[in-house]
């Protein structure tokens, strides 16, 4: 079966090609056109991830890469090539998509909704009829902040914390009418937040919680004064700063106090993206049923909003306090982090990603190693950026591989 695969040199993308190329000869690549070398850019991506030279070498040989425009009707191709390509495939995987938290629902549908749209159109146009694997996200579960999410859910009843839920959400409604019109099976992948231990890198696809980052930075940067200084260690840390000082005001250390709502027993499910396209790929070799077969990637364990907060405070000099309700006399700074939709909102999120059916049919091979503050600060400091740690403690122990 020919493979194709949207999203490649996106950050789950790269890691589900990597995957595919373990059991597929050859891959087909749709790049956007006129993005740049698709082909090198994927091989030094891979490269920085660990690809050995041998596998890195066949890439040239391995790889079609093909120039497209997911929001252009077929793609952005001529009637023939279209045609051809369609034809040319058994399978299709659409990972390519925008996950800008802060994004305008217009711009999101027409990346996550019409590039879905159009995409379905290329497998309803091939002669082999190719199998669908669409990759969504367990937020399209929405505004329901508790409780449990199952996997034949379906509905905008709670609302969406921002417009990139809702185009999501638009994106698997438009799977499930393309699967009933045209009766043909379609896999929907729904992973959680997704995060990795692998430095940073210019050349590397950019890790979704580095969208985070930059909110906060450019809100502390646009409404502080005082000049940012380095990161430092999170609150609670040795040498970390005390708490205190006005609302918005840099305070000891130039860290600036942010209150801002969340629960303290809230949790948010963060999963190794490695690990997610490993169980992706498992997923879509199993027997489908005549529809549209729905599954949650997640993590069976999750991660406590105040480890989130930690995180976010080592990334961003800012000193965040969890409160029941928005502040009456919000400083110029919580105004500007108030203001982007759906981002500190998850800090308030208790509800559960119901996962049974995937840890019945993988076994073990659905679990993975905690996710603590350690691994996801690998994944976003400096290369030589070290998590301070108390005296005379011991190095925590690498973690451990997922199953």
């Amino acid at each position: 079966m020919h493979v194709a695969l949207t999203g490649a040199t996106g950050f789950l993308g790269l890691r589900l090609l990597r995957r595919l190329l373990d059991t597929h000869e050859w891959v087909t690549v749709l790049a956007h056109a006129g993005s740049g070398d698709a082909l090198h850019r994927i091989t030094r991506a891979l490269e920085l991830t660990g690809a050995p030279s041998a596998f890195l070498a066949r890439l040239p040989e391995r790889l079609r890469v093909v120039e497209t425009d997911l929001a252009l009707p077929r793609l952005g191709l001529s009637a023939g090539a279209f045609r051809e390509l369609a034809d040319s495939l058994g399978a299709i995987w659409h990972s390519a998509g925008s996950i800008h938290l802060e994004g305008a629902l217009p711009e999101l549908r027409r990346i996550n909704v019409e590039g879905t749209r159009h995409v379905l159109e290329l497998a309803a146009a091939g002669r082999a009829e190719p199998v669908v694997r669409h990759v969504s996200t367990a937020f399209v579960a929405g505004a329901r902040r508790t409780g449990v999410a199952y996997e034949d859910e379906l509905d905008d009843g709670a609302g969406f914390e921002n417009a990139y839920e809702q185009s999501k959400y638009e994106a698997e409604l438009l799977v499930h009418a393309w699967s009933r019109e045209h009766g043909r099976p379609a896999l929907v992948l729904r992973p959680s937040i997704l995060v990795t231990d692998v430095p940073p890198h210019p050349e590397l696809p950019s890790h979704p919680l580095q969208v985070v980052e930059r909110i906060l930075r450019d809100a502390r940067r646009a409404t502080v004064a005082a000049p940012p200084t380095a990161p430092g260690p999170p609150s609670g840390a040795p040498d970390g700063p005390a708490r205190g000082g006005a609302p918005g005001s840099p305070g000891a250390g130039a860290r600036p106090r942010v209150r801002t709502v969340g629960h303290p027993h809230g949790r948010l499910n963060l999963l190794p993206v490695e690990h997610a396209a490993d169980v992706m790929v498992r997923l879509s070799e199993l027997p489908s049923s005549p529809g549209v077969d729905t599954y949650h990637v997640v993590h069976d364990r999750d991660v406590p909003v105040p480890t989130v907060v930690a995180l976010l405070e080592r990334l961003v000099p800012l000193s965040i306090d969890l409160v029941d309700a928005k502040p009456e006399d919000p400083s110029a700074l919580e105004t500007m982090i108030d203001f982007y939709p759906g981002l500190t909102a998850y800090l308030t999120h208790r509800r559960r990603f119901d996962d049974t059916r995937v840890r019945t049919l993988l076994g073990p091979a659905a679990l993975c190693a905690p996710v603590g503050l350690d691994r996801l600060w690998s994944g976003l400091a400096p290369r030589s950026g070290a998590l301070p740690r108390p005296p005379d403690t011991p190095p925590a122990p690498a973690p451990a591989p997922c199953a």
